[in-house]
């Protein structure tokens, strides 16, 4: 039995503007399943009961925009640390090398 392997090294780490990008996309992406759960919701808003279809999906879709919003938001503070450490790193090895 052949198995594949792949090493960590390999992988390169993502630049400071793709993370932004990427923050940005799901942001805005996150902002309009908002707006389509509104006016999912909004369609038969007088039939209020388990049995429409609309406004369930449209509540769906609500709860999910706020997924994708924390999600997307998270991304960029956890990438943001990861750069905070490696600076802080790199600074403790200059400190230590100049000694």
């Amino acid at each position: 039995m052949t198995t594949k392997s792949a090493t960590i090294s390999s992988i390169q780490p993502a630049t400071v503007a793709s993370v932004k990008r990427l923050v940005k996309l799901m942001t805005i992406f996150a902002w309009t399943v908002l707006a389509i759960g509104v006016v999912l919701s909004l369609v038969k808003i007088g039939h209020f009961s388990e049995e429409n279809v609309f406004l369930m999906v449209g509540i769906g879709f609500m709860v999910g925009s706020v997924f994708i919003f924390v999600i997307g938001t998270a991304i960029g503070l956890v990438h943001a640390r990861m750069n905070q450490a490696l600076a802080e790193q790199a600074n403790a090895d200059d400190q230590g090398n100049a000694l």
